[in-house]
């Protein structure tokens, strides 16, 4: 899968079997991934998997746990639908801390999307109104009983970059889709008997091409310089390994790093540090905040980001930024 993406959408792209449509370029997640779904459904309906352990079935199976045929045809979601809620301090706590890590991680694509779409970087009011319309997402969510709350969708960010399709309005007619098909409930299970090893491919070359796009804002830094290096370097490398203890500590005992008394703070510190931009964003935080702030103001970049902090700093952030239909009498610019 991996393969077949990466060579469709790099190595063919400019190769068009029909006139002047590119469509290896535009259409390549599409085209591999009913290739290599129709591949392992021939081999699990040949019988290739049959002995095999069961994490490899599990993983490789197209008709694990009889997903299409005990799914309903149609099924509405209503709110309340499992029952009345319950609040317990712990429980807030922790959907707190994972609020505030999911407006961190939804920033960063924020500011991916606009640099895969070639606008400008977006000012303060369209982050605040973005982390709100999600806020409004997650209440929706916990009424209607979701397994987890709304926030960016990474990949999808990635997939902007890699198709080169960037309008607002094929984002419209998606989102139209998904409500459509989310009540019917073979739809849904049709795409959840995907096997793993598909995603985990698509994931490889969305999440890496996100991360890259993080990585060439550094290029309005200095990075000639010792101070910017040990920041990048440090940041870089907490966020990895810190999230990663975390999660072995949580595996393997079924409790986190920190286990007091207090279930609350328990559940706050072991859901933030263990989320690999938060903790990269805090020590990164930190540290260009306290190291020689005065003596490296031109190194650390932000005059650069500076004009782009208000609404009227570039004119063309009306034009990328405007909402359609006519929303934004509602949801004015300051």
């Amino acid at each position: 899968m991996l393969l077949l993406v990466v060579g469709l959408s790099q190595y063919l792209k400019h190769f068009r079997p029909f006139k002047n449509v590119p469509i290896f370029e535009r259409f390549p997640i599409l085209i591999c991934v009913t290739i290599i779904w129709t591949y392992s459904h021939l081999l699990t309906a040949a019988g290739a998997y049959r002995n095999r352990p069961f994490k490899t079935q599990q993983n490789c199976r197209t008709d694990r746990a009889n997903l299409i045929s005990s799914a309903p045809w149609f099924k509405f979601p209503y709110p309340l639908q499992w029952g009345p809620p319950t609040f317990a301090a712990g429980h807030a706590f922790a959907m707190m801390s994972a609020v505030l890590v999911s407006m961190i991680e939804s920033t960063g694509a924020y500011n991916a999307a606009s640099r895969l779409s070639i606008a400008t970087p977006p000012p303060a009011y369209v982050l605040s109104r973005g982390i709100g319309w999600q806020g409004i997402g997650t209440l929706l969510d916990g009424l209607f009983g979701t397994g987890t709350g709304s926030t960016v969708s990474v990949e999808n960010v990635g997939l902007l970059g890699l198709t080169r399709v960037g309008s607002r309005r094929v984002v419209q007619i998606s989102a139209g889709f998904m409500i459509l098909f989310s009540t019917l409930g073979k739809f849904g299970a049709l795409f959840a008997a995907i096997p793993f090893p598909i995603f985990s491919a698509l994931y490889c070359v969305l999440f890496g091409l996100v991360a890259s796009v993080g990585l060439s804002f550094l290029q309005f830094t200095n990075m000639n310089s010792m101070r910017n290096l040990l920041i990048t370097g440090l940041s870089l490398f907490l966020g990895i390994s810190v999230p990663q203890y975390f999660n072995d500590v949580w595996f393997s005992s079924h409790h986190g790093p920190v286990h007091s008394h207090a279930g609350w703070f328990n559940a706050l510190l072991n859901t933030i540090l263990s989320s690999p931009p938060t903790v990269g964003l805090i020590v990164a935080v930190f540290l260009d905040n306290t190291l020689e702030v005065q003596k490296s103001k031109k190194d650390r970049g932000m005059p650069w980001w500076a004009k782009f902090r208000t609404f009227r700093g570039d004119n063309r952030n009306e034009e990328f930024y405007n909402l359609p239909f006519n929303l934004n009498r509602f949801f004015p610019p300051t």
